[in-house]
């Protein structure tokens, strides 16, 4: 069953005019490695923290849209080869995702992901920004080819007196008032910077040489850190990664190889065609698995670690050759100018057995996608300006401290949005999709007093039979 909203009623939780006050009993465990007997042994010892939340339920208006333009209830509609589509929000977590909230005679009930704390409504949504090229974003849509005709011309009304502002990669030329003017011309109460370019190039730190540099990129992390910030949407292919590579491990499946093939058909895949920004994107999609890895030392030893490889070519346009190979290799290859098609694999290796007689197999399994990039990264985006404005609302103590403090400013709860997640120093790096989403669920749960959902599945039909069952006998 589905419901559109929900209170929780619990000693633990207060709602206020103003706020959501929790209180939060955070269960983890402890480990001890210790000499009892002359014998070393780990010693697992159950912890509680108690929590206190405090989230302000007052969700600003938010400067980045058009309200009209962004709304599903706007009444665009547009035709595509198969139907006519309207506007929605599929693809977003906060708004086209659930949470289970409980169970009512014996049926599951969900609620809406952005039902469990107030967030900002997307139609309240500003969208600006700067950048090093003036075209207006109706002609930029024209450009990219992304969109259907159909609803390039309903859109094109909306967005040809959007242009952003001058742009250049130095924070300091951007003059600070540009920033004042956008909020005051737009009347938001909070601006959220986010940063959408391509991938940056990838330089080595020489000493002697580039020593001046590494200096810089100490002094450009640290003022970072004043605000939310990740690397790279995680969009497409690496999220199968990081899903497929979590299932196969945790089912005791070993993963031997993984290879993954890209043909970008955009400005993209031409940046990428430089060894140095390469270098860049190959790092960040190399070590999406590593936690996985690393989680499992019965499929692999200390310092062993799958063969990654990843390639990446850019092709605009295919000979009839090189369309023909492409169809003898791999399938239909379809290419538009903001498209990429993705070929990867996973090699694993199972334990077999028939009739007591064991044997290695190796396997492989073969995943192809097409995909438009922009418009995957188009609800992450949007999700990530509501999340991280959220994140911002939210302030929490544990027992003993004297004040309420905010989340660190490198926000490890947005890592479920991003391919290459940054973390502050000494928190572990998690790939792992489910326990990224489960991280950003739980902490909002723990806002209205919620614990983490346990799935033991207790307290059901399935109980009750149980239990009768006992007293019959």
């Amino acid at each position: 069953m589905f419901i559109e909203s929900f209170k929780v009623e619990s000693p633990n939780v207060k709602y206020t005019d103003n706020e959501i006050h929790s209180v939060y009993n955070y269960e983890t465990t402890e480990l001890v490695h210790e000499n009892k007997n002359g014998t070393y042994q780990w010693v697992v010892t159950p912890k509680t923290v108690k929590y206190e939340f405090k989230t302000d339920i007052h969700g600003n208006a938010c400067g980045m849209g058009r309200k009209q333009w962004l709304d599903p209830d706007c009444g665009i509609s547009w035709a595509t080869k198969d139907k006519v589509q309207q506007a929605n929000y599929f693809g977003s977590l906060t708004q086209a995702s659930t949470i289970r909230v409980g169970s009512y005679n014996g049926e599951e009930i969900y609620a809406p992901f952005k039902s469990l704390v107030p967030m900002v409504n997307p139609e309240d949504v500003v969208f600006g920004g700067w950048d090093i090229s003036d075209m207006n974003l109706a002609d930029a849509m024209a450009r990219a080819k992304v969109f259907d005709i159909d609803l390039q011309k309903q859109l094109r009304p909306y967005m040809e007196s959007m242009v952003p502002l001058p742009g250049i990669y130095e924070p300091d030329f951007i003059a600070a008032n540009q920033g004042d003017e956008f909020e005051e011309k737009n009347k938001v109460d909070k601006v959220v910077v986010l940063w959408t370019a391509n991938t940056e190039r990838y330089s080595n730190v020489v000493v002697g040489l580039t020593t001046p540099w590494r200096t810089c990129c100490v002094l450009w992390r640290r003022m970072k850190e004043q605000s939310d910030w990740r690397r790279r949407f995680q969009s497409g292919q690496t999220k199968m990664k990081s899903v497929l590579v979590d299932f196969l491990v945790g089912a005791g499946i070993k993963p031997t190889s993984i290879v993954s093939y890209n043909h970008l058909g955009n400005n993209d895949g031409m940046n990428l065609s430089a060894p140095q920004t390469f270098r860049s994107k190959e790092i960040s999609k190399s070590n999406v698995v590593d936690d996985m890895v690393s989680s499992n030392g019965i499929l692999y030893q200390p310092g062993e670690h799958p063969d990654h490889v990843v390639v990446i070519k850019v092709m605009h346009k295919f000979t009839n050759l090189g369309l023909f190979l492409c169809l003898q290799l791999m399938g239909f290859l379809w290419l538009l100018c903001c498209s990429m098609y993705r070929m990867w694999e996973i090699a694993r290796e199972p334990w077999t057995s028939t009739h007591r007689r064991y044997s290695w197999e190796v396997r492989t399994q073969l995943c192809c996608t097409t995909c438009e990039d922009s418009l995957l990264a188009a609800p992450i985006i949007l999700d990530l300006v509501l999340l991280a404005e959220l994140s911002t609302r939210i302030q929490l103590k544990a027992e003993g401290d004297s004040k309420f403090h905010s989340f660190h400013p490198v926000a490890a709860i947005l890592s479920y949005l991003s391919k290459a997640p940054l973390v502050p120093p000494g928190t572990p790096v998690v790939n792992a999709l489910s326990k990224q989403r489960a991280m950003l669920e739980n902490i909002l749960r723990a806002c209205v007093g919620l614990s983490p959902e346990n799935n033991m599945i207790r307290n059901t039909s399935e109980e009750k039979v149980e239990r009768a069952l006992v007293l019959a006998t």
